[in-house]
Parts: structure tokens; sequence; C-alpha cells
């Protein structure tokens, strides 16, 4: 039995060992609860989510088995609780008999002692509340409560319950050796993956047979690059049968910079996998309003409640997860199976330089005291305004031959010097220290030739579509992304790409950010599609060339819903959902 304060220093792996004991004593001791990734979860949320995964009084609950990964200050343990005790009673059970019957019922586990502490203290009065001893509460608690970090504790058998609200933790918050340790045991940690990620893996591990999971959480992981490996263990053996969008829901106690989602999973019970999804957008968090829509959710579905749509073929592997309205998807679908991707049209998508140092590389390019081969006139996204090219008259310092060869000092004297003047800054920076005898490299390779190519430029984050022509000037910065083409006619393709299509693409794979703005990352303008150049008719190609800096989105759209055949109710299927994705500018309103 644990004991309130205790940390073991053993789990089913073995012995953790001085560093990973130490790692977690550390953590045990924490900082603020933003630093711990600690946010607290509105009891009409919980509700609802506890609705979802079955948890409801009228079930025997004393046969079921519960999992709190992370229970903080019991927003869902207390409920949890609460239901427990309420199924007991009306079943006949009594206080003096709950310390056995129930002992097996809640596992909870909590890494930082503070908040263990208090929280178990708060249990202990709950249970007092309710009837029971003093005495009978404190080894109730002691057998429900774990102080542990719970991606390596060891816990009793599995769980046909797991609910809460995992912490939000980057990766470079976690002490190294336990970022190792995690890395060896959780397939699921790829990338730049939070905290929660593996907490969802082993939390689906630990289901038994059409065990549910419901969690609140960010929900980065569902579209980014991170959340791929994530995805496919979803896809591989668990059903998604609830997803309820929180972006901008007052869903929390205290205001949190996240993009939280309500995920409600099941594990499969045969091979086939389930093809619809109940999905509901940005619902209102009082407590009427969640408990309409959980009942809406499990029983009458989009009839019962306009917030509920059916999303089929959510799960798709590794593949972002797609949960807009049906008849877009099907559009968006059909228009995947019938295109090819920009890419393999012949067009390239990329981003341009990281320096590392911007204060050193970029400055104004008349003003950069190395020689003329040495520096190129650079582009940023402050330059792109109204469609078009300001440029600020910033230059970058390139450090780069054409064949990706570092430029030797001896050769160029003002170089030499100026990174001489600058050594301390560059060298202390990460791709420096990688490779001491490359140290005056930027993060990014520069290919100087790009500067020359014509090309079309598009900042990262965006409320709407902006897609600027380059004739062949400028070298791009990291905030924007560039597409160049050697069969496309690039004002051709700067239509595409400001196109309601193009925005549908981008929209329906994107994460986006505070306030709804698109991010037109490159993983995403890949997922564009467009016909070869070869099989566009002449007069269609003039149609795109000259429809290139149109203002009206309507002048823009024309050409390119001809372009991939679409029929008047596709058409204005697109512009809405297109419409809908963007956040214009005020007095801006599509025209």
């Amino acid at each position: 039995m644990q004991q309130s304060g205790q940390i073991p220093l053993f789990d089913s792996a073995g012995s953790r060992g001085s560093a990973i004991d130490a790692a977690i004593s550390e953590l045990a001791a924490g900082g603020n609860e933003t630093e711990r990734g600690a946010v607290y979860t509105k009891r009409s949320v919980v509700e609802a989510i506890l609705d979802l995964v079955g948890y409801s009084e009228d079930r025997d609950l004393a046969a079921l088995r519960v999992l709190e990964p992370s229970f903080g200050g019991g927003d869902f343990l207390l409920p949890v609780v609460d239901r427990l005790l309420s199924s007991y009673s009306q079943a006949g059970g009594v206080p003096d008999e709950a310390p056995r019957a129930l002992a097996s019922c809640i596992r909870a586990i909590e890494i930082h002692s503070a908040t263990f502490n208090s929280t178990h203290m708060d249990l202990v009065n709950h249970l007092i509340s309710w009837g029971m001893s003093q005495t009978d509460a404190r080894s109730l608690a002691d057998v429900w409560l774990h102080q542990d970090d719970f991606l390596l504790s060891d816990l009793d058998g599995r769980f046909d319950v797991v609910v809460g609200n995992p912490p939000y933790v980057r990766q470079e918050r976690i002490p190294a050796p336990l970022l190792a340790t995690y890395r060896k045991r959780y397939k699921t940690i790829y990338d730049r993956a939070d905290l929660y990620v593996p907490f969802y893996e082993r939390c689906l591990d630990l289901l038994n047979e059409r065990g549910r999971l419901g969690f609140i959480c960010a929900n980065r992981w569902v579209k980014n690059r991170y959340g791929g490996p994530l995805r496919a263990k979803i896809s591989g053996a668990f059903d998604l049968l609830f997803y309820i969008d929180m972006e901008n829901v007052d869903a929390f106690h205290t205001e949190v910079i996240a993009y939280p989602a309500i995920t409600v999973m099941q594990r499969r019970s045969d091979s086939s996998p389930q093809t619809c999804t109940r999905v509901a957008l940005q619902p209102d968090p009082d407590e009427d309003s969640m408990t309409r829509l959980s009942s809406a959710m499990l029983n009458g579905g989009p009839a019962s409640d306009s917030r509920v749509i059916e999303v089929h073929g959510v799960t798709r592997d590794r593949d972002p997860w797609l949960l807009d309205k049906p008849s877009q998807l099907q559009l968006l679908r059909r228009l995947e199976s019938s295109f090819p991707r920009l890419e393999d049209t012949g067009c390239k998508v990329g981003i341009g330089v990281a320096t590392g140092a911007d204060g050193v590389f970029i400055g104004e390019l008349n003003a950069l005291p190395v020689e003329p081969e040495r520096k190129l006139p650079l582009v940023m996204a402050p330059d792109l305004v109204d469609g078009r090219i300001q440029w600020g008259g910033r230059g970058i310092v390139n450090p780069f031959n054409e064949d990706g060869s570092l430029a030797p000092l001896e050769r160029w004297p003002k170089f030499a010097a100026f990174m001489e003047q600058h050594r301390e800054r560059i060298g202390n920076r990460h791709v420096a220290k990688k490779n001491p005898s490359r140290w005056y490299r930027t993060i990014d390779r520069i290919y100087p030739s790009l500067a020359s190519r014509p090309k079309l430029l598009i900042p990262d984050i965006k409320g709407t579509a902006t897609v600027v022509y380059d004739h062949g000037q400028y070298y791009p910065h990291h905030n924007l992304y560039f597409v160049v083409s050697h069969t496309w006619d690039l004002r051709a393709l700067q239509t595409l790409l400001r196109s309601s299509v193009a925005v549908m693409f981008v929209a329906a794979y994107c994460v986006r950010m505070a306030g709804g703005f698109l991010r037109f990352q490159a993983q995403y303008l890949r997922r564009i599609r467009a016909p070869h150049w070869a099989l566009v008719s002449g007069p269609l190609r003039a149609d795109l060339i000259a429809a290139s800096e149109a203002r009206e989105q309507a002048i823009v759209d024309e050409p390119v819903f001809r372009l991939f055949g679409l029929n008047d109710e596709e058409s204005r299927l697109v512009s809405a959902f297109a419409e809908e994705a963007q956040v214009r500018p005020v007095g801006k309103q599509k025209r």
C-alpha cells in the first residue's frame, strides 16, 4: 500500500537508478502549475467526459476499475468517487464494508508532493462526509492514491475506464535522464512530442477489452507530425468514438495557452475498425449545455443536436485526423483520389533560411561589412504587403558556396573579419557546437541561386492565403515558405494557391493558431492537389495567369474551380469551407 509522500524506487521494469530517482524527486518538489503542466478542468466538462466513457451511476460501478493518471487537485477523481459511492449505495452497499468492497475500483497517480497531500486530505474528508470512519477513509485513500511518476509506475492489472487531463509539459522541461528513459519505453515519443503523448500511449495499453479512455487534452497531436505514431497506434487497435473541439471554450479553472479537445476512445474487440466518429465543435461549457451535448453524442447524434456531426474514417494509420463536415470531407477525398499532390506535378515546396543568430547574419544589405559575393538580399514576412513585395532593404550574410561547401575564410578577408568579430555569439549556437569546424554556418544551408530564381512566397501564419510572386530578386527568411516549379507557370500556380480549393486543403490538415489563424507550412502546402500543367488547356492556362493578382476571391476561384471540374454545388461548398476557415481583417471581408 502506497503511503502519502513516498516515491517508489522500483517498478515493473526493475531498478530505476539514482539519476531517475533524482529526476522524479525534482518533479515531485515541482515549481508553479504552469511549469508542471498542471491545468484544472471545470466540473461540467468532467461530468460530460464521465458520461461519454460510460461511467454512470445506473451501472454497477463497483465492478469497474478506473484509472486517473495525473489527478492533480481531484477535478476528475472526486466526481468519479461521487458516482462510485452513489452506485454502491443504490446497490445496498454500506460505509463499513466500502474499504473491502471498493478497494480495487480506483487507481489514481500524482507525482507532485504538495498536490498529492492536499488532494489525499480532500478525499479522506470526502469519504468521511459520506459516512466512513476516519480510519477507513484514510485506509481506502491510501489504496486508491499513489504518488509516483505515472509513466514509470507499477500498476496492478488493467482498467475499464481511464479519464483525466494529462500534463502539458514540453520535452525541454523534462530532466534529461528521465526523458531518455521515457524514449526507451514509449514508441509514441517522436520529434517534439509533448509529455501528454506517452500518457495516451500507456493509458491505452492499460485498457481492458472494450475499455474506454476519455481525456481533455491539447489537440495539436491529432494533426501535427509528432502525433503520427500515436495516431497509428489508435488506428490499429482502438476506435475514436467521440471528439469534441474545445478551442476558444473556457473549459478550465484558469486561463491557459492551450487548444484542447475531448477525445473518447475504446479498445476494439475485433479486427473490424469503427467507421463513424461523432464530432462536436466548440460547445458552451456550462453544465446544462455539456449535459445535453454528451446525451446527444451518446444517443441521438446529429438528429438530436445540430452541434453534432458524424464523420467516417477519421483514423487512417498515421494520417492527420480530418474532422470537418462529411460533405466537405467527401469532396476533399475525391479530389485527393483524382489529382496528384503538388510536388508530384513538378513543383517544390521549401522554407527560407534560419540562422540561429539573426542579429549577426541579418542587417541592412548595403551596411553588411562583407564582400558583395558573401551577402544576398533577404525578404521577410513583413515585406509582403497587399499582395506584393515591399522590400525593407535587409540582407543576409551567406557562408555557403553553391555546391553546399562553406566559403573558406582565407578567401574572403572581410567576411572572415566579420565572422571572427561575432565568433563568441555564433559559436554558442547548437549547430556550431555540434560541428566546431563549421562554426560559422547558418542553421539551414543557403542555396545562392534560389535568390535569382522566380518563386512564390507564402508566410507561415496568416488569416488568409497570402501568395506573393518574386521575379527572382530575394532570398526568403525562415518565416516564409517558397514554391518553385519547372513545369507550372508560376502566375497560374499563384492563382491556384490563393484559391479556396488550396485553402480547403490547408485548413483541413493544419493545426490552427490562437484566433483561428491558419498555418501555411510546407507539410500542409504539400497536401494541396493539382493537375499536371501539360494537361491544362491553353484557354484555361490564360485565365489562371490573368487571375493571379485579382483582389476579388470569386475571380481567383472561378478558373480554379474549372481546373478541378467542380460543379456549382461543389464550388459553393468549397467557397463556404474556405471562407469559414479564414480570419479576415476587419473591413476586408470577402467580396
